[in-house]
């Protein structure tokens, strides 16, 4: 039995229209997936109905894999991956409330505090990275 059987016959032609939103080759088709990761989640939320939800899940990743070979995270703690994200997006210990109190950010930024579960899962969620991006422990 020949494996493109078992295709749909017009998958030629729909793959020509829907090959270049699931490659990430370079800079420029991993910016242009990012933004159209970003208004799927927009459109789609966590609606696992939306019929366009498994691309959104296959796009996102996609997104993980281009990162985690172009991008590797350094060996960094939880605490220094979320003092970075705040500095990029301009964030202050105020903006953050789903995590804990001004206080209780300060003491994770100084690294008198860990991070837990929840506060991860808060930060996951929030920066639209995986979870496992602040479990590095140090």
């Amino acid at each position: 039995m020949d494996n493109l059987t078992i295709l749909p016959p017009n998958i030629n032609t729909h793959w020509l229209a829907i090959a270049p939103v699931l490659m990430i080759r370079n800079e420029e088709e991993y910016d242009q997936a990012v933004e159209r990761l970003n208004a799927l989640i927009d459109e789609i939320g966590t609606n696992e109905e939306h019929p366009l939800y498994n691309l959104l899940e296959t796009l996102g990743t996609l997104i993980e894999v281009y990162e985690s070979e172009h991008y590797p995270v350094a060996n960094c703690s939880g605490n220094e991956i979320l003092a970075y994200l705040m500095e990029e997006y301009g964030l202050t210990v105020f903006d953050l409330p789903e995590i804990g109190t001004p206080q209780i950010i300060e003491n994770i930024l100084s690294k008198n505090q860990g991070l837990t579960f929840h506060q991860i899962q808060q930060l996951a969620e929030r920066f639209n990275v995986n979870h496992q991006v602040f479990m590095t422990q140090l």
